[in-house]
C-alpha cells in the first residue's frame, strides 16, 4: 500500500489490568489516608478524616458569629440615640409614615420595610431595639462558644440583624 501513511496506534491495556491497578491504588491510599483523632469529653474519641470541612466550617461559622457579634453590639451602644424615639431619626416615626402609605396593611408595610417591629408596640420602641441586639448578642456569643450552629440560628441572626438595618434609614 503505497501512498496511505501508516498510522501506529498504541496498544490499549485490557479492562482487567486496569481493575486491578484501581484496587491497587485504592489499597494504597486507604494505607495512606491520614485519620486524626480527636479526644472530647467523657473520653469519647471521634476519628476525622482527611478531606473533610470540619476545621473550615468551624472557623468560617465563628468568624460570622464575632461580625454579628460586633454588630449587635455596636447596634446597643447607638440604636437608641439614632433610631430610638428621641434619636435624630426615630424608627417609630418612620414606620408609622410607612403604615400610614400602605394604608395599615402591614403585609403591605413589611414589603416597604421588613422587620420584626412591626409585631411590636412602637411606643415602646427603644425596648424592643435592645431587646433584638441582645437577642443576638446572645445567638452570636452561642456560635462563638461553641462553634457550632444550624440553619436555625444563621437564619434568626440574619432576622435580627435585617430588622434593625431596615429601619435604620440613613444610619
Amino acid at each position: 500500500m503505497e501512498g496511505t501513511a501508516s498510522v501506529r496506534q498504541r496498544p490499549r491495556p485490557s479492562h482487567k489490568v486496569r481493575s486491578e491497578n484501581n484496587s491497587e491504588n485504592k489499597e494504597k491510599h486507604d494505607k495512606k489516608e491520614n485519620k486524626f483523632t480527636k479526644t472530647i469529653s467523657n473520653n469519647t474519641n471521634i476519628e476525622l478524616k482527611s478531606g473533610t470541612y470540619w476545621l473550615t466550617r468551624i472557623v468560617f461559622l465563628r468568624f460570622q458569629a464575632f461580625i454579628y457579634f460586633v454588630a449587635y453590639l455596636v447596634a446597643l451602644h447607638q440604636n437608641k440615640e439614632l433610631i430610638g424615639s428621641k434619636g435624630l431619626l426615630p424608627a417609630n416615626l418612620y414606620l408609622k409614615r410607612i403604615n400610614d402609605h400602605v394604608n395599615g396593611n402591614i403585609w403591605q408595610g413589611l414589603n416597604f420595610g421588613p422587620t420584626l417591629l412591626w409585631f411590636t408596640d412602637l411606643k415602646e420602641v427603644d425596648y424592643w431595639l435592645d431587646a433584638i441586639a441582645y437577642s443576638g448578642l446572645m445567638l452570636s456569643g452561642f456560635v462563638i462558644i461553641t462553634g457550632c450552629c444550624n440553619m436555625i440560628i444563621m437564619a434568626a441572626l440574619w432576622i435580627l440583624y435585617h430588622s434593625l438595618v431596615n429601619v435604620g434609614q440613613r444610619w
